[in-house]
């Protein structure tokens, strides 16, 4: 059985992969509602940067720790040959 912190660990890198998802909502609004004639404002590009980056790392965080919890469990190997995803040893 995992232990508390795996548990918890595995509960804040969701909450933050869902914050970062969720913050994206705004601009996509503003750039859904944009002009397809004009060019997109340039405080939109900066946060969209900002926003995909922590969009990415949030990701990649939950990703290793999944990944984490998998092979401690051995089962990331079969997950890797099965070609769904994991990290190739």
């Amino acid at each position: 059985m995992a232990d508390l912190t795996e548990i918890e660990a595995l509960k804040a890198s969701l909450r933050g992969a869902r914050r970062a998802s969720d913050a994206l909502t705004d601009v996509a609004t503003r750039v859904d509602m944009a002009d397809s004639h004009q060019d997109v404002p340039e405080n939109d590009l900066d946060e969209l940067q900002r926003l995909t980056l922590a969009n990415a790392v949030a990701a990649q965080a939950l990703r290793g720790l999944v990944e984490t919890m998998l092979k401690r469990r051995g089962k990331l190997a079969a997950v890797v040959a099965d070609g769904e995803g994991g990290l190739e040893e």
